[in-house]
């Protein structure tokens, strides 16, 4: 395999299985055929047509809309048609500089197609060999992705929290960073994908962020999501995400940004290289449209 095999894994979909659905004139995700159907069944909430749906017009501000919204999912889980509330709510934006028209509990946002983000931090050691990266291993026990790989901290964006603000929580909850040393973490940039799943279409924006950490620093897991920590050279983090599907599948975008930003994949050695840049900015499916 390759690292394109990562991009590419990150950027397949289907639109055809898909129907778009709008808050008003914007067009704010993509929800499986079957799943929109079942829309019908809250017509005080959704129009359904066999192309598109809109939440109901007279639904005119953010919170009529978040509350309507939470009951549907409420009823769903109940039928089973929906996971069980996680009581985290994201924010319905389809950039991240609009104002929320909604939210949605984050359990639901794949189903509803919806644009969602998240923070991811590369936590490094540079030493007399070359940098180190810090990775971890999920815990056994999570709901997604059980016993992968991930990078040193990584969390969604939930409504009410600055991304640094998030970025910093993170750090403590899964690596006991303490603030002080969180807050010498530099933003780099963000890692888009649309990639369909079983649940849906994810349309995921990942903002990304370096720290370099003290050679005596050893993370420590305080909310039991996390199974163990390592620290291993560069060159070998590279192999892993190369020659395997090692780590859940989005930190396998972050780590190549990684790499080629510190020049460990260049031009003159990574075939993919051109194509490794460009595939890390994905554009979503119509997500900035208006009907």
């Amino acid at each position: 395999m390759a690292y394109l095999d990562h991009i590419t894994r990150c950027n397949a979909y289907d639109l055809q299985g898909f129907r778009p659905w709008f808050i008003g004139d914007r067009l704010v995700g993509w929800m499986r055929h079957a799943f929109a159907e079942r829309l019908r069944a809250f017509p005080e909430v959704f129009v359904v047509t066999e192309s598109r749906v809109w939440l109901a017009t007279d639904l005119g501000t953010p919170d009529a809309r978040a509350q309507q919204l939470a009951a549907v999912g409420a009823d769903l889980a109940g039928q089973g048609v929906l996971p069980k509330a996680r009581g985290e709510l994201f924010p319905i934006q389809p950039w991240w500089n609009d104002a929320p028209l909604a939210s949605l509990d984050r359990a639901w946002v794949t189903f509803f197609g919806l644009p969602a983000y998240g923070v991811h931090l590369n936590g490094f050691v540079r030493g007399a060999n070359g940098l180190q990266i810090w990775i971890a291993k999920r815990a056994l026990g999570k709901m997604t992705y059980p016993g992968q790989l991930d990078n040193l901290v990584a969390g969604g964006q939930p409504v009410g929290l600055g991304l640094f603000e998030n970025m910093v929580k993170e750090c403590a909850e899964e690596a006991d960073i303490p603030a002080a040393l969180a807050g010498a973490m530099v933003p780099i940039g963000q890692i888009t994908y649309a990639m369909e799943v079983e649940d849906g279409l994810k349309q995921d924006t990942l903002f990304n962020f370096d720290l370099e950490l003290p050679a005596d620093f050893v993370p420590n897991n305080t909310d039991g999501e996390v199974d163990s920590f390592k620290l291993l050279p560069l060159h070998e983090v590279a192999e892993i995400v190369r020659d395997s599907f090692d780590f859940k599948f989005n930190c396998n975008l972050v780590i190549i940004d990684f790499l080629i930003r510190h020049g460990a994949l260049n031009g003159d050695a990574e075939p993919d290289y051109q194509q490794l840049c460009s595939g890390l900015q994905a554009s979503f499916p119509g997500a900035s449209a208006t009907e």
